[in-house]
């Protein structure tokens, strides 16, 4: 059978958009090499015709969930709701139980943490850009304060979902999203 000339780089991105998801949502060691492939629709081995090693597939994988994760960010700012439209999205249920397609940073941070400097590079890479892009919202505080407010933001953001969806307290958990919603919204427009 004869493949399109970009058939083995559509495959490539299917196997990374799939574990990107699914790490979100089940954790990276959680996850085994032949679930993943085959919630791709791919056998065990197509693994190695793209990837060198899980870590390898884990630095891309994260590396398309903080871009991702860039992108929202972007949206909010081109539609002109800014970053209180993207925090107003970021502490909603939705986002909350879904964290398939959610924040990597609010999911992943603990057991990127226990990876190799490749995944952590990608992951750092990404904290790094989404960071410089929030600080780029303040045009008229000095780089370093601006960059020191993007830095408190993003991670009361995600330190903020990483309680909601732990505790298994309904109420709590919204109570959660709102004091973070609320906090978020007034260090932005501070």
């Amino acid at each position: 059978m004869r493949y399109e000339k970009d058939h083995k780089e559509r495959t490539r991105q299917r196997i990374v958009g799939t574990a990107s998801r699914r790490f979100r949502e089940h954790g990276i060691e959680a996850e085994g090499m032949k679930s993943l492939m085959s919630a791709a629709g791919l056998t065990n081995g197509a693994f190695y015709n793209h990837f060198e090693s899980k870590e390898d597939l884990t630095r891309e994988a994260v590396t398309a969930a903080m871009n991702e994760r860039l992108g929202r960010l972007r949206h909010w700012i081109e539609s002109g709701e800014g970053l209180a439209g993207m925090i107003r999205s970021y502490f909603s249920t939705r986002h909350r139980d879904h964290p398939g397609t959610g924040c990597p940073v609010a999911i992943l941070s603990a057991e990127v943490a226990r990876h190799s400097g490749i995944v952590r590079s990608a992951y750092t890479d990404g904290v790094t850009a989404f960071i410089e892009l929030v600080a780029a919202q303040w045009p008229s505080l000095p780089h370093e304060e601006a960059l020191s407010r993007a830095t408190a933001l993003y991670s009361l953001m995600a330190g903020a979902m990483q309680v909601a969806r732990a505790t298994n307290d309904e109420a709590l958990s919204v109570r959660v999203l709102d004091g973070g919603m609320r906090a978020a919204l007034a260090l932005a427009d501070a």
